[in-house]
Order: C-alpha cells, then structure tokens, then sequence
C-alpha cells in the first residue's frame, strides 16, 4: 500500500546535511543602505548565481540578493542536463558537486502510451563525466549560491519590491531586509533580473509569458522505495498526459523525484486534474503499480509553473537583463531550464563585462545578450518545440518508441540527439522522424 502521507523527515534531515556540507551564511548585512555596486543581481538561483560568479572572476563589483533564505527548496524535477555539466565544469564547480549527494545519469528510460519501455544509453565523450546529474535544488542551488559569495557580496532574505528608473534607464533597486524589516536602496550601472517565474523586473517591463499553450504546470513529489530504477533519468509518455509526460528521477538512498508536466491550456481544456492523474498511474497503471507496491511518499505534492521558450520574451533595455526563468528559456520538450538558466547567466556576464569597456549601458549595447544567447539556445528550442507538438499524436510515440526497443541503430539515433542539438533537429521535423523510423 502506498503512503498517501508522510512527515517531511527527508527534507529536514537532508537540509541539516547540506548546512554541515557547505558554511552558513553570515547574519550580518553585507551592503549598507544606498551602497553602490557594478551590477545587481535579483535572484540566486543558477542564472544569478552563476551570472555573479562569472562577473566577480572578471572582476566586477556584485550584489547579489534572493528573497530566500538559503539552502531553500526549489519545486523542480532536479534533473541537470549536459549543458548544465559544461557550465559547471567551466566555474570550477564540478569538485563541489562530488561532495554533496547527488546521482549520476548515463541516459534516458522511456516508455510509450502502449506501454513499451526501453532504456536509451547517453554515454560521456569524458569518461569521467556524467551526460548528466540528479540533485535536489536544495542541494544543488546552495552549491552555487555559497560558492558565488567567493565573488559577490550578498543578502539573503531580501525583497526588492521595485526599480530605480532615471529618464528611462534602471538605475538600482529598492527592498526590504525582511528579518529586521529595514528598507533599503541599492544602485547599479546593471541590474539583471534572475528571480524566476513573474519577478520583478520581468514584471516592472510587461515581459512575463502569459500564454497558455506556451506554459507547463508539473507536479513533484518526493518517493522512497520505488522498485527498478537504474542511472536513467524516467520520461514516461502517459496517454493522459501527451504531451507531457510521467517522470522518475533517481536519487541517493533508494529515492526517487516523481512527477508529472502538461501545458496549462491542456489541463484547462480537458479540465484534468493532475494530481488525481498522477496518483491514478502510480497506484493503477500496468507499467508502475508493481513498482509503487510498498513504496512510500515522503513529501508533500508540490505544484509549479514552468514558462516555456517556445514563447520567449524581450530580455533586455535600458540599463536590464533578463536570465534564466524569468526569461522564459525552459525547453519546451522536457520541461528542463537549469541548463539554459546557466548559459544565459554565462552570456549575460559576457555582454555586460562589454557595456563596462564601452561605458555604455542602454539597450543599444545591451541587445546583445539576445542576438547571443539567440545563437546559442533558440535552435534547440525550436526543435524542441516541434517534438513537443508532435508528442501529442500516440500513434508517432508508439511507434519510434516500439522501434528503439527493437533496434540499436534507432537507440543510438536517439541518444544522439539527446546530447547533440544538430541531431535533434532530425527528430523535429515529421518527415525526418518518419524516415529515421523507417529505416533505423
């Protein structure tokens, strides 16, 4: 029988072994009200994080500031792709990872809505680096948070509630430190908005996804004991869901992130009730009934609302960015952001290490994060966006998915195209994928 309810010993035990990992953060303000800094980060989650950590190498003066106090939860799936692993080994931060617990990925189970299962295999071009990583944001933002406070000076548990506007052009940003409650002003010759769904800048300049067939809502719930998982992450193309999906994430000890995603005007339309469908494929469903027996819940449901890249916003202006989530730079198709979120806060630093060589922080400089990070994610995303439009027809899952089962040669299509954007090109157009199918 399947808990439906637990106490959240996992999270609180696992947060105490994050705090013993990594140093606490001082309690002590580190910026005085009205400081000035080169450049404001809102927002420490792996955009801003990484964002302050390129620009405090380059040598730039950073205030990084997140409303939260850190390490803090993030809803999310906790997978981290082969993008995120280059950026990673880029900061200098794959050492960090390997001392907080973490699972590495060497590919991808999938399953189509017949039911046929088959286990793809994404081997490393580095043997001894992982395709990818599962870590529970808990873990993995507070790696990057406390390692960006080698390169930026930072307050945690602080709100900014609005922007510094001078003849058009954002200057700083105003907030309150929440614990003592004392207002404050910052100024900046930047200010990069890094603070995820709906933050303020994004806000402040009407640049929020608001389309419903270009927006995911996931569900997440953490699990112990659930049978036969290996080093693949899980997608699990369910009928109910198409296109979206049913996922398994393995963790340490025997754990597992279990979800489920489809687009907002899906769930809308068909008036779907997502927990009621993720709870009906755990306890009813031929794949994972056996393998949910016994297993137990051990967190509560937790929803959240992913903003897709198949409808990205305007990203920059007068003295703004725009990085990671708030960006809109989610991959339509899986639903990941971590490893774009880390690439836009690699590009971002880049273009505004420019502006200060200029001198020059308006949106004629500044729109060249966009024509650059356009170069570097917009294909994928568009390839993505097609697969995703494609993963509502069964018959077309069923079929390339009854395939792989049967042929190395369709296996190995796949895994190509899960680490190489120019290989998933193949399987975003309809004819290509016909043909791969056809004679794979």
């Amino acid at each position: 029988m399947i808990a439906k309810k637990t106490t959240l010993e996992f999270k609180s035990a696992q947060a105490a072994e994050v705090s013993k990992e990594i140093p606490k953060p001082s309690s002590s303000l580190a910026a005085k009200d009205g400081d000035s800094f080169d450049v404001i980060i809102v927002g420490g989650g792996p955009s801003g994080s990484s964002c302050a950590m390129y620009l405090g190498k380059a040598g730039k003066k950073v205030l990084l500031l997140d409303r939260a106090k850190f390490p803090r939860d993030k809803t999310c799936g906790d997978g981290i792709s082969g993008k995120s692993v280059g950026v990673l080994k880029e900061l200098g931060m794959l050492p960090e990872m390997e001392k907080v617990e973490h699972m590495k990925m060497y590919g991808v189970t999938f399953s189509n809505p017949k039911g046929t299962v088959v286990k793809i295999d994404t081997p490393s071009k580095d043997p001894n680096l992982p395709p990818g990583f599962v870590c529970r944001r808990e873990v993995f933002d507070n790696v990057l948070f406390q390692n960006a406070k080698k390169f930026a000076t930072t307050i945690e548990q602080f709100f900014v509630n609005d922007l510094i506007q001078e003849n058009g052009i954002v200057t700083g940003v105003t907030g309150n430190h929440m614990p003592t409650g004392q207002k404050m002003t910052f100024t900046a010759k930047v200010i990069v908005g890094a603070d995820g769904v709906g933050g303020v800048v994004a806000k402040k300049f009407n640049a929020v996804n608001t389309k419903e067939d270009h927006q995911c809502s996931a569900l997440r719930a953490y699990y112990k004991g659930v049978k036969g998982m290996n080093d693949t992450i899980e997608l699990h193309f369910v009928e109910e869901l198409l296109p979206g999906y049913f996922w398994i994430f393995p963790l340490p000890d025997g754990k597992a992130n279990v979800g489920v995603g489809m687009l907002v005007s899906d769930i809308k339309s068909t008036k779907s009730n997502m927990e009621k469908i993720m709870f009906s494929i755990i306890e009813n469903h031929p794949v994972f009934k056996a393998r949910f027996e016994g297993a137990e819940r051990i967190s509560d449901v937790k929803r959240w609302q992913l903003p897709l890249g198949s409808n990205r916003v305007k990203c920059f202006g007068d003295g703004y960015l725009i990085i990671g989530d708030a960006g809109s730079l989610i991959d339509p198709f899986s639903g990941e952001g971590i490893g774009n979120s880390l690439i836009s806060g690699k590009i971002s630093s880049q273009i505004i290490a420019k502006a200060f060589e200029k001198n020059d922080f308006s949106a004629v400089t500044l729109v060249e994060y966009e024509t650059e990070l356009s170069k570097e994610i917009d294909g994928d995303l568009k390839n993505s966006y097609r697969m995703q439009k494609w993963g509502k027809h069964k018959w077309l899952l069923n079929w390339m998915i009854d395939k792989a089962a049967n042929s190395e040669k369709m296996r190995r299509a796949i895994s190509s195209s899960l680490l190489h954007s120019e290989e998933k090109s193949k399987f975003s157009s309809l004819p290509e994928m016909i043909k791969m199918i056809l004679f794979n």
